[in-house]
């Protein structure tokens, strides 16, 4: 009696199988998962750029709830009832903003005439000295190299601004990202907790313990990235702003909030920003003066990242600086400078979140876990789960 057709076909498929050498069938194997994954990734960065108007607010939103959430907790250790805590954290919080953006703009006008005419004689007296000996370059040679390089520079400028995330340029866009900024921090700070019980809930009943541990390790990763950042910015800020204002360079202040914000975004954030106190000092005092900002920038962002990062970041937030380099230009290059400024710590929480998962996977099925149940989800950073996992198994 003849086989049946399915056995038939499955048959001469395994033949086709057997015929073809073990890694093709795994390179195969891997790219067709590989390919459902790439896709995934796609259709949900889709969704992100479509909702940027929401997506970008709520993240800012959760960054600024990683560091009020503690202000928060010790207000109430201090006898405070939970709304008078929540209430004075946005106070402090809408003040502190408020206070820097009237500092800014009020320095901003009152310098904006005489730093414009300062760029004017500056940008005439390198005209001078480019047409002169020993260059002796020509008006349209000038002309046509500053065409160039204007249209590079905005046209960088323009990519960097415009990411796939920006957040809107119209007066509406920048309001409603800011009112939904400022809400989705006020319930984060009074149900947070249930809001990630209802984020836990909807994953299925048995990845649930895995999800909120690995939620709440990288939640105690980003709250340590987020203030250790605005420590190691507020260095930045006062070491680059204190030798502007030491050099007697004006528009110190706004310089200082710059740095401060760019900082954000490690390693090139502070120098980037530092290259407006060089131009100041170039266009206002010359070209010595410039070079000593120039020196004193550099010397900041030696002691940051050599002194500062592996000395305040320790080992709750370890990131390698090439793995800082690549998320922050991938980024850079997805999102402009909201990708950047999100890249590190979510390579940070993303770092925790997959040692926490390693730790509970390796160590499921010893006794010491079974005994002690959700001891591993402690919410500590992963580094410490790993060190606390390897003390139990031993016990």
């Amino acid at each position: 009696m003849p086989a049946p057709r399915p056995h038939t076909h499955r048959s001469e498929s395994q033949k086709v199988d057997d015929s073809l050498p073990r890694g093709v069938l795994l390179a195969s194997a891997w790219s067709w998962r590989l390919l459902l994954i790439g896709a995934a990734i796609a259709v949900l960065l889709f969704v992100i750029v479509q909702l940027r108007l929401i997506v970008v607010p709520v993240l800012i939103a959760i960054l600024l709830s990683a560091l009020l959430v503690p202000l928060r907790d010790l207000l109430v250790r201090a006898h405070l009832p939970k709304w008078i805590a929540i209430v004075l954290c946005m106070v402090i919080t809408i003040a502190v903003i408020g206070g820097l953006v009237f500092l800014v703009g009020q320095q901003l006008r009152a310098e904006a005439g005489s730093l414009r005419h300062q760029t004017m004689a500056s940008v005439e007296a390198l005209r001078l000295w480019l047409t002169g000996p020993p260059f002796n370059l020509t008006d349209r040679q000038l002309d046509d190299g500053i065409r160039q390089l204007t249209d590079a520079i905005q046209a960088d400028t323009q990519v960097l601004i415009n990411g796939a995330l920006s957040v809107g340029s119209t007066v509406g866009h920048v309001v409603t990202g800011l009112l939904l900024t400022l809400f989705s921090t006020l319930f984060i700070l009074i149900d947070g907790a249930g809001i990630w019980s209802w984020v836990v809930s909807v994953f299925p009943k048995r990845a649930r313990p895995a999800a909120d541990g690995a939620g709440r390790s990288g939640w105690v990763t980003l709250r340590t990235f987020v203030r250790v950042q605005i420590l190691v910015a507020s260095i930045d800020a006062l070491g680059i702003g204190l030798g502007a204002f030491f050099l007697g360079l004006p528009l110190a202040i706004p310089v200082a909030v710059l740095v401060f914000l760019g900082s954000f975004i490690p390693i090139v954030g502070a120098v980037v920003t530092g290259t407006l106190a060089v131009f100041i000092a170039l266009v206002y005092k010359g070209f010595w003066f410039a070079l000593v900002m120039l020196a004193i920038v550099l010397f900041v962002q030696q002691v940051e990242g050599h002194v500062l990062q592996p000395l305040i970041m320790g080992t709750a937030v370890k990131v390698h600086p090439l793995a800082v380099v690549l998320v922050v230009t991938a980024g850079s290059l997805l999102a402009g400078i909201t990708g950047a400024l999100f890249a590190v710590p979510f390579a940070a929480v993303l770092n925790a979140m997959i040692g926490f998962l390693s730790i509970r996977a390796d160590t499921r099925g010893s006794p010491a876990y079974a005994q002690r149940g959700t001891a591993l989800w402690q919410v500590v950073p992963a580094e410490r789960v790993r060190a606390s996992a390897k003390r139990k198994l031993t016990e």
